[in-house]
């Protein structure tokens, strides 16, 4: 239960598991890193971020409802041991099929995570602090994001090895597994878990809803499938060297980054919905740009533009649903983590379009995405 002062020894393994859940965004090296070192297609390759992200779709609800009977810490322990799991099988057997293991089980544990983390936040921290400690976690995830790169451009330049990167990663797990169980924290108790996956999809019979989880399908895909191509975007499109290429994905996360924080500033300004119009134009323009401007240095500009403009999209489509029917926000809540599994679907689908035609070509997904993000933004508008 929320104390009404602020106890760091509660909150900080709870931060910790946020970090731990930015573990997630490393498909984006993996892409690269394993591509190189296999020769894979662009096809295949994009496997690795699917095999990550399909888990949102098939035990988003599942985990909810075991949540009720074990606890959200329970819960939440489970999901950073299997996150340590899933680091440790790829970099102790390193083929491609135990890639696609690790990342499997790396996509369930983050499941697990984002599942349990958010209301475990809520439950260490006064309830007039929720929404400040919930934004704060946000920044936490972000630097994790933001380190992999660098990480493991690190670890091959030193060592020779970049997939020491998954040993320490998981070795930070295990012990954030470990913080989280010695800490003790009281929870609040949950009498019955109303969302189902009867309840849920009956709830996509509704319009507005099913445009909002739709969306949150779409802009989820954007994010990963920039995030998982924009290496080979940057080394095929300008010639950019395979480290250089990789810290895009570093400026990427730094423009999400503070993009939820200059989303945070304006949005005391500007309606929600306008802010979503906005904010998805700009995705548009910048993805538009960056396929067809021909400076480096543009470049990179655009790659942080991009993150600015993704960063509070997923925020934004989730606070109109819930806003508009508060008294289903559990079945909202179970769809919108199901709609995660966009990960899983947009990034294969742009690299399927690169290996028939160009990356380039494939890339332009992206844009079709923001389009139709920008079409509900208008729509929500109008409402």
């Amino acid at each position: 239960m929320a104390t009404e002062k602020i106890n760091i020894s509660k909150i900080s393994p709870v931060l910790m598991a946020f970090f731990v859940m930015s573990f997630v965004d490393l498909v984006g090296i993996g892409v690269d890193r394993v591509s190189k070192d296999m020769s894979l297609s662009a096809t295949v390759a994009q496997l690795i971020p699917s095999a990550a992200f399909l888990w949102f779709f098939i035990l988003s609800v599942p985990v909810g409802v075991l949540q009720s009977h074990l606890g959200k810490k329970n819960m939440l322990n489970i999901g950073m041991g299997v996150t340590a799991l899933g680091l440790l099988v790829p970099f102790f057997f390193y083929s491609f099929a135990m890639v696609l293991v690790g990342f499997a089980l790396l996509g369930i544990g983050n499941t697990i995570v984002q599942v349990s983390a958010n209301p475990l936040m809520v439950d260490v921290v006064p309830g007039n602090r929720a929404s400040s400690f919930l934004s704060f976690s946000q920044f936490v995830k972000a630097i994790g994001s933001m380190i992999g790169a660098p990480l493991a451009a690190f670890f091959a330049a030193q060592f020779g090895d970049w997939k020491l990167l998954f040993l320490v990663f998981g070795i930070v797990s295990i012990l954030a597994v470990l913080w989280l169980g010695s800490s003790k924290i009281e929870e609040t108790r949950i009498e019955g878990y109303k969302a189902t996956f009867s309840s849920s999809f009956k709830l996509l019979g509704n319009g507005f809803v099913l445009l909002m989880v739709l969306s949150i399908f779409l802009v989820v895909g954007v994010d990963v499938g920039f995030n998982s191509n924009s290496g080979q975007f940057l080394i095929k499109q300008f010639g950019i060297d395979q480290t250089a290429a990789e810290s895009g994905r570093s400026v990427y996360f730094l423009g999400r980054m503070l993009g939820t924080f200059a989303g945070a500033i304006m949005l005391t300004k500007i309606s929600s919905r306008k802010f979503f119009m906005w904010t998805s134009l700009l995705g548009i323009i910048c993805l538009a740009a960056i396929i067809f401007v021909k400076s480096d240095a543009m470049a990179w500009v655009l790659v942080f533009l991009i993150g600015m403009a993704v960063a509070n999209i997923w925020p934004l489509v989730f606070s109109l649903a819930v806003e508009k029917y508060p008294s289903q926000s559990n079945e909202i809540s179970g769809l919108v983590m199901m709609a995660i599994s966009g990960g899983a679907v947009i990034p294969l689908l742009v690299g399927w379009v690169s290996d028939i035609s160009n990356i380039a070509l494939g890339m332009t997904i992206l844009i079709a995405c923001m389009i139709y993000l920008w079409a509900v933004s208008i729509y929500c508008l109008k409402k």
